[in-house]
């Protein structure tokens, strides 16, 4: 439900983006998504309304505290996940992608 979501979003929006992955086809697991989380320099999580904010810089979570955080019930990497330049953003929320995507 959150993909299609952050489809339209991007769609109304106009936002190009350059390459797409089916979550149900190309899985991330655990170690897979922690290293992509790690290669940014934040990490933005959302979860419905609540949004988590991850320094990878300074202050670097653990893997289990980030794992929390970015993987979903069947282990896997959550969707959608944007790479924004140095950010990484997992998950939807509309007023996210609008004060980080859109600028």
């Amino acid at each position: 439900m959150t993909c299609k979501k952050a489809q339209g979003f991007l769609e109304k929006n106009k936002v190009s983006v350059d390459a797409v992955a089916d979550a149900g086809k190309e899985r991330r697991g655990r170690d897979e998504a922690i290293a992509l989380a790690r290669s940014a320099d934040k990490v933005v999580v959302a979860k419905g309304k609540k949004v988590v904010a991850f320094d990878m810089k300074k202050d670097k979570p653990d893997d289990d505290a980030l794992a929390e955080h970015i993987l979903g019930p069947t282990g896997n990497l959550r969707a959608p996940t944007v790479r924004k330049g140095k950010t990484l953003y997992i998950g939807f929320n509309e007023d996210v992608y609008g004060e980080f995507i859109l600028r």
